[in-house]
């Protein structure tokens, strides 16, 4: 149940905040009403002379004038595609020029002249470690389908390749026949 007799709020407290309420408000109407900036002197656009105006002839502030300039007639008009009066858009500039077409020269087939037979694809094999049993080196291989191959120098793996040489991080494999010699870095 809610109290029927409230405590009115006290006298000084009520015109503290009327007092700040009234500054606010005069500082905010000072503020929208105050004039801006008034009007920067902009840049002339006209070149002066650096001579100063005491090397022009007749001295500073001379009446000297010329008649002789003032009696030639005034340049005629230039020939110009201007129109004020109609819209016209420029037309688009010519495209750039082709490419002369080259024809591919054919390759050679095997049996000819400078026929290079493909290189052999990447051994699929990652390199995964070493093993050392009985004095003798076995490389560990992953092909990524099962178990783990194991392989000492000499021997074939998965029946397309050689293991030609075992070092500390890397391993030396070509397929049987010899072709495609490829180091395979330790990847663990």
């Amino acid at each position: 149940m809610l109290p029927t007799d409230p405590t009115p709020p006290a006298p000084g407290r009520v015109r503290v905040l009327l007092m700040v309420l009234a500054v606010v408000a005069i500082g905010g109407l000072i503020y929208a009403m105050w004039p801006a900036a008034g009007p920067t002197a902009q840049p002339s656009n006209q070149a002066r002379d650096a001579r100063g105006p005491e090397a022009t002839p007749g001295g500073q502030g001379s009446l000297e004038v010329r008649l002789g300039d003032l009696k030639q007639p005034p340049p005629g008009p230039g020939e110009t595609a201007r129109n004020p009066f109609k819209f016209y858009v420029k037309p688009p500039p010519p495209p750039p020029p082709r490419p002369p077409i080259v024809t591919p020269q054919p390759l050679p087939q095997p049996g000819q002249p400078g026929y290079q037979p493909p290189p052999p694809p990447p051994i699929a094999l990652k390199f995964i470690g070493v093993l050392e049993k009985n004095g003798t080196k076995y490389a560990i291989f992953s092909d990524g389908k099962g178990q783990p191959l194991y392989a000492k120098e000499g021997q074939t793996v998965l029946g397309q390749y050689k293991l030609l040489k075992i070092g500390v991080e890397s391993v030396t494999m070509s397929y049987i026949d010899g072709r495609g010699v490829q180091t395979i870095p330790m990847r663990g």
